[in-house]
C-alpha cells in the first residue's frame, strides 16, 4: 500500500509498506478515505518528539472503510463507513470506565502519562497513522464510530480529532453565562474552541495570534475580536486593557509546542529540544487569566519539562485544566449541533491534497503558505 512515511526533520515521502493485518481478535483493517495533517503533527515533523522513527506513518484524523474485522468484533462490519477517533483505547480499564479515554492504561508501554494515538511517534504507542491507503484499528467495538449518514464526510474527519479538541478546551475552561474568554492560537484547533465558547455561554471571545489572515477566518468563521500580538508591544498588557484590567475570565491556550513570541524560549524549545515546548503561549495565558479564572490548555506539549510560570498561577488561584481530548465522548452534543446548523467543522478546511502530494501539504502548512489552515489528504 502506499502511507506516507517519516524520513527524519522536515522530511518525508510516499513509499510502498506492507499493508496492515488482523493482530488481535478485537482489531478492524479500515480502507481510508480522508486523512488530515493536524497542526500536532508538525510537531514531529519539525522534529520535536521523541521516540519519532524512521519509516513511521503519521495521521490521527481519518475516516474510511471497514476493510476487515478480527472475530471478536461485533460493533462495526466490513463495509462500515466509520470515523475513527485519534484515541486509541481499550473501553474497560479504571480510566476508559470515567471516560478519560486518551488517559487509557493498555494501550501504551512506552508511558505512564500519555495514551494511544494513531501515527504519534512510538513515544503515543508506536501506532501507524491514517495518512496511508490502510490502517489498522485496535479495539474496533469501541473506538470508531459509523458515520451517521446525516453528517457529511468532511465534518465527521474534523471530529476525529480537531473540533472535537476545541470543543473539549472550551468544556474544560468551565465557562459561565457572559464570560470573557481569550483563546490563544487561530489554528483550527482554536477556531473550532473560539465557536465553542459561544456555545458554552461565553459574553465575549478575543482570538490571538500573529498570522492576519487566521484572525480574519476567526472573525469571519468564529465572530471575535481578535488581536495580533506581534502588531502590539505588549499582549499581556493589551488583553488586560481589553478586559476592564482584571483580565479574562478563562483562557484557553490552543498552541502548544512551538508558541512564538519569545526568542529564547523558541530557540530552546524548537530548535535545541531544551524543553518540551515553548510556554510562551501558556505564561501568557496564566498573565491573563483574572485571580480565580480558569486556564484549559489544549496545546500539545512533549514530555520533558516546560519553564512554566507555575509560581505565578498558583498565586493567582487560577485553576488549570488539562487533557488530550477523549475524542468520542464529544460526538453525541458535536452532532446535535451539527444538524441544529450551529456548527459546520467542514469550514476549518482550505486546502485538500492527494496522498501523493503529501510532502507539499506538510510543506505548506509548516510555512504557512497560502493562507493555509486545515489541511486534508484524499486518499481513496
Amino acid at each position: 500500500m502506499k502511507a506516507m512515511t517519516y524520513r527524519g526533520p522536515y522530511k518525508l515521502r510516499v513509499e510502498s509498506k506492507p499493508e496492515p493485518v488482523i493482530e488481535h481478535p478485537n482489531d478492524a483493517i479500515v480502507r481510508v478515505e480522508l486523512a488530515a495533517i493536524c497542526g500536532s503533527d508538525l510537531h514531529l515533523y519539525h522534529g520535536m518528539m521523541p521516540d519519532t522513527r524512521i519509516g513511521h506513518t503519521f495521521g490521527h484524523e481519518f475516516i474510511g472503510t471497514v476493510e476487515e474485522v478480527g472475530p471478536t468484533v461485533q460493533n462495526v462490519k466490513v463495509g462500515d463507513r466509520v470515523m475513527v477517533p485519534f484515541n486509541i483505547y481499550c473501553g474497560s480499564c479504571f480510566f476508559c470506565a470515567r471516560g478519560l479515554f486518551s488517559n487509557c492504561h493498555n494501550v501504551n508501554a512506552n508511558a505512564t502519562a500519555v495514551g494511544g494515538i494513531y501515527g504519534y511517534s512510538h513515544t503515543t504507542g508506536g501506532y501507524d497513522g491514517g495518512q496511508a491507503e490502510y490502517v489498522r484499528v485496535p479495539f474496533a467495538d469501541v473506538g470508531p464510530g459509523v458515520i451517521p449518514d446525516d453528517i457529511a464526510d468532511e465534518d465527521a474527519l474534523m471530529l476525529t480529532d480537531a473540533f472535537s479538541t476545541g470543543y473539549f478546551g472550551a468544556q474544560l475552561a468551565d465557562i459561565e453565562q457572559g464570560d470573557t474568554a481569550v483563546v490563544f492560537g487561530a489554528g483550527p484547533v482554536g477556531l473550532a474552541a473560539a465557536r465553542s465558547c459561544w456555545l458554552m455561554g461565553a459574553g465575549r471571545v478575543i482570538v490571538v495570534d500573529h498570522l492576519d489572515y487566521r484572525l480574519r477566518k476567526a472573525e469571519e468563521s468564529a465572530f471575535t475580536e481578535t488581536i495580533n500580538f506581534g502588531q502590539v508591544s505588549d499582549i499581556v498588557l493589551e488583553l488586560k486593557k481589553a478586559t476592564g484590567g482584571l483580565g479574562a475570565d478563562v483562557v484557553v491556550e490552543a498552541v502548544g509546542a512551538e508558541a512564538d513570541g519569545h526568542v529564547l524560549q523558541h530557540v530552546t524549545s524548537a530548535k535545541l529540544k531544551m524543553q518540551g515546548g515553548s510556554p510562551v503561549a501558556l505564561n501568557w495565558a496564566i498573565d491573563t487569566v483574572r485571580k480565580g479564572g480558569v486556564i484549559s490548555v489544549i496545546g500539545a506539549y512533549g514530555p520533558l519539562f516546560s519553564a512554566v510560570k507555575f509560581g505565578d498561577a498558583m498565586n493567582k488561584g487560577v485553576t488549570l485544566r488539562m487533557n488530550q481530548a477523549p475524542v468520542k465522548r464529544q460526538w453525541p452534543r458535536l452532532f446535535e449541533h451539527i444538524r441544529a446548523g450551529h456548527v459546520k467543522p467542514s469550514e476549518l478546511i482550505t486546502h485538500r491534497f492527494p496522498l501523493d502530494e503529501i510532502a507539499e501539504g506538510y510543506h505548506i502548512f509548516s510555512s504557512k503558505l497560502d493562507d493555509i489552515v486545515k489541511p486534508v489528504i484524499t486518499v481513496a
